[in-house]
């Protein structure tokens, strides 16, 4: 169960006494002095001295630079709880402004946005801040964000740190030595070559980490090749960017599967990755050192055992494990029932009828198919579900950060996370609203058809949705027409009581016939595959995935899992684009004992 956002109160100019906020507003000279401030404070240990440039009801969220964790702090004693335990033992220092913006995204919301850098003793660091107004005339602090970016001692291979040597012939020979690990086994070893196991494994390269990605299909990008041909993602272009290559300027808004499939497989080609293909991790066990010697057999029958340091679930949230419910009567039915994992085309269907379990974007995506094939299909809609169109949706929720001529990607996702997610979500409730009302027409007349919508968790919209289940919802491309105009049927007035050998019966008495049952219903838990792969002890030990605990940070994603040594890399393409770095730069720390041991007694729990 994810944490309910708690009471957030956001600091309007009403709620602090402030009539208007000047426009001609120095905000460069207001954010150097407030860091002038701050840095003397941090430097000399005045936690004194640093509550007094924030509010009370100030925010402190801290990724890996100062807890080596994911952590958020709300309220003063909570802030000085945590300076007191962690100031003096890292040593912030060498502070420097880099960038501010004054920014009023509301009538009644105004900040200053400063950014800036500064060092530990062992990290290179960045950090975002946000100044309110005061009633006086001043400025405070809202929200401050630490965040770990590079290892002094052990930068990055990239850029000016790039190999200069000229390799004459040997190239092909190097690679096929290092692709096979002839030399030694991997240090990690990521199973899963999609987008997450990809993002992670360039991240570990330009560490000088050795790293092996076992991959079970015939090609990287297989996992998006072989979905439904209609699969398109809804998240735009500047939101989807790889690590250290950017998607071409050519590059459409959205991405067709395919395309994308291709792009992986470039990526990593062009990035030199190792990845054994047609592979897959049949045993993985931990010795006493909380090292591990994995299994892994190749395409041709072959088996090998690798002793590495570090596993990287990189399967996904659902573990590739489809989900169907537990309806009676399933051994009657006389059709074919599918996941939506397995359909290809609404060619194969052609001439049938198809009834599709599920309302949310796989669902909508199968039925468009299906309808724009002539193929009679029904949307079987078990909850309500979010809907938005990308068209209105997607620039409201996404344009003031990852958009043409906007901030660039690495920059967005750092003032994105510089945001508390209590904060983001109070927020994102005028930016739901917002684009409702833009998608009133729409919603009005699914509505009129009997199709449920709700807002998501608290009004707070898709992206609360898929912090709390990773799914649930519809971005609209043009499906939700087709349920207003009958070309989708619809059915969700009574819960499904068991198969008949035709179909479905429903709890009211209804029936429904269908050649086809597509269950769109999407995964079950990862946990199910890290049983079979690591044994029920190791999933035992492992910590609740997904859901957002008190402090609104995701559970034992990207970061300690439980298990010594053993790492979960899931989500979005923004979200391994980002956080990709920072499970890099924990292993990194742990291989150069910086964290010594797996690293779990340095952070701060």
């Amino acid at each position: 169960m994810a944490a309910e956002n708690p009471s957030v109160i956001l600091p309007t100019l009403e709620r602090l006494g402030v009539q208007t906020v000047p426009a001609d507003v120095d905000a460069r000279k207001i954010a150097q002095l407030w860091l002038d401030s701050f840095a003397k404070s941090a430097e000399s240990g005045d936690i004194d001295g640093i509550l007094s440039l924030f509010s009370s009801d100030a925010w402190w969220r801290d990724m890996l630079a100062l807890t080596w964790a994911f952590r958020t702090f709300h309220t003063a004693p909570n802030i000085r709880k945590f300076l007191e335990d962690r100031l003096s033992l890292n040593a912030p220092t060498n502070f420097k402004l880099t960038n501010v913006k004054f920014e009023n995204p509301y009538p009644d919301l105004a900040w200053i946005l400063g950014q800036f850098t500064f060092q530990t003793k062992v990290g290179q660091c960045s950090g975002i801040f946000r100044l309110i107004p005061t009633a006086k005339g001043g400025w405070i602090g809202f929200t401050f964000y630490t965040n770990l970016e590079d290892l002094k001692d052990f930068p990055e291979k990239i850029g000016a740190l790039r190999n200069h040597l000229p390799n004459h012939g040997k190239w092909l020979a190097q690679r096929e030595r290092e692709r096979e690990f002839v030399d030694g086994d991997p240090t990690v070893l990521i199973v899963g070559g999609g987008q997450s196991g990809l993002d992670v494994a360039a991240r570990l390269k330009m560490l000088d980490i050795p790293t092996l990605v076992v991959e079970k299909h015939k090609r990287i990008g297989d996992q998006w090749r072989y979905r439904y041909q209609a699969l398109c993602l809804h998240d735009p272009v500047w939101y989807d960017h790889l690590p250290y290559i950017p998607f071409p300027a050519s590059w459409p808004v959205y991405t067709p599967a395919h395309k994308l499939a291709n792009w992986l497989e470039a990526y990593a080609d062009a990035l030199e990755l190792n990845v054994w293909t047609s592979s897959v991790v049949t045993k993985a066990t931990q010795d006493a050192n909380n090292e591990w010697d994995v299994t892994v057999q190749r395409a041709d029958g072959s088996t090998r055992v690798l002793h590495v340091h570090h596993v990287v679930s990189a399967i996904g949230l659902g573990g590739n494990n489809p989900f169907f419910p537990d309806i009676e009567g399933r051994e009657e039915y006389q059709g074919q029932v599918l996941h939506s994992t397995q359909h290809n085309s609404a060619r194969d269907h052609l001439g049938k009828k198809v009834l599709i379990v599920g309302a949310a974007t796989s669902a909508h995506d199968l039925a468009a198919d299906y309808a724009e094939h002539g193929v009679d299909v029904t949307m079987y809609q078990r909850d309500s579900t979010y809907i938005m169109t990308t068209q209105h949706g997607m620039p409201e929720m996404l344009g003031h950060l990852w958009w043409e001529g906007k901030w660039p990607a690495d920059v967005a996702d750092r003032i994105d996370a510089s945001m508390p997610t209590w904060i983001t979500e109070e927020i994102s409730k005028r930016h739901t609203a917002a684009t409702a009302e833009a998608d009133k027409e729409l919603l009005d007349n699914l509505h009129k058809v009997g199709f449920r919508t709700h807002l998501g968790p608290n009004g707070s919209g898709f992206l609360a949705m898929t912090r709390r289940r990773g799914g649930g919802y519809y971005l609209d491309v043009g499906a939700s027409q087709m349920v207003i105009d009958g070309k989708i049927k619809l059915k969700n007035d009574s819960r499904i009581k068991k198969f008949t050998k035709t179909g479905f019966e429903f709890e009211d008495g209804s029936k429904v016939d269908a050649d086809v049952v597509m269950f769109a219903t999407g995964f079950d838990s990862p946990i199910v595959t890290i049983k079979n792969i690591f044994g029920e002890d190791t999933a035992s030990r492992v910590k609740p995935i997904w859901g957002l605990d008190e402090e609104g940070e995701l559970k034992n994603v990207w970061r300690d899992s439980g298990v010594p040594n053993f790492w979960f890399m899931m989500g979005n393409l923004m979200w391994c684009r980002f956080h990709s770095k920072h499970v890099a730069l924990q292993i990194k720390a742990i291989e150069e004992g910086i964290l010594p041991g797996s690293g779990s007694e340095f952070r701060y729990q």
